[in-house]
């Protein structure tokens, strides 16, 4: 006898979304039971652009805000600590895990393995340095100065575009078969609709940075593009699917893409 799926209330996966991506108390979600959570987490996907835009936006109001007293590369590492604070640095772990897991494992046991490991080995280490001194030194070619609205929409933008490529990868490559968490347990469940729903929540943030330099837009699209599928065939050869880790990979790539081609 089949059972139905739990009901979740319309305000649920929008709160989700946030409790899941940042450190933000939601205790309105304490009164759902298991079961709904996690129907809610697969429909919460779709929110996750419109929470990364929301991250996004605190990151721009401290660069911009406190460039106004002190250099400009002083600012932008105080916003990358408030940002990892409010985030939990749960994007940087992932890239952590991603480059130790590809840099020293052999085969997809060793991967697997690696990833599972909360120690951080040297590829890690190096990986996460390089990819946060490349999105610092891109937020610091930012117009912040000159053109504080661009350099804002940016900002935005990219915390905003990053959430989006997680959830094109999740609709886009498989979850490992044996894996567990984010890429099983929910990305399992996401389909063309959910992407749908994540570009509708990406499109406030996109639209506003779109109409300053859609020429930006375009090009980290499409490196985007270029990139999910360079990474949907390599993670099948390599492990079998995808697993939270490299969702998160994929989040800071496409953050770094789109900072990329607003400078370029």
């Amino acid at each position: 006898m089949s059972t139905l799926p739990p009901r979740v209330p319309r305000w649920a996966p929008p709160l989700l979304a946030v409790q899941f991506l940042t450190r933000v108390p939601v205790p309105l979600l304490d009164r759902l039971d298991s079961a709904v959570v996690q129907a809610g987490l697969v429909k919460a996907v779709g929110w996750f652009p419109l929470v990364g835009a929301m991250v996004g936006g605190v990151t721009a109001a401290v660069v911009l805000g406190l460039a106004q007293i002190v250099p400009l590369a002083v600012a932008v590492i105080i916003a990358l600590i408030a940002e990892a604070r409010l985030t939990g640095a749960f994007h940087e772990d992932a890239v952590a895990d991603f480059c130790d897991a590809f840099g020293g494992g052999y085969n997809a046991d060793d991967v697997r393995r690696i990833m599972k490991d909360s120690r951080v080995g040297s590829y890690g280490a190096l990986g996460l340095g390089l990819a946060v001194a490349l999105r610092a030194a891109l937020l610091i070619s930012l117009p912040v100065i000159g053109q504080p609205l661009l350099a804002a929409a940016a900002i935005v933008a990219s915390a905003c575009f990053a959430r989006l490529v997680v959830v094109a990868a999740m609709a886009f490559i498989p979850p490992v078969p044996t894996g567990t968490g984010l890429a099983k347990d929910i990305g399992g469940g996401v389909n063309a609709k959910t992407l749908l729903t994540g570009t509708l929540t990406a499109l406030p943030a996109l639209t506003v940075l779109a109409v300053l330099e859609w020429q930006s837009l375009l090009g980290a699209v499409i490196l985007a593009g270029v990139f999910l599928l360079w990474l949907r065939r390599m993670l099948i050869r390599r492990i079998g699917g995808s697993t939270g880790d490299c969702l998160g990979f994929a989040a800071y790539a496409g953050q770094l893409f789109l900072l990329f081609t607003v400078i370029a």
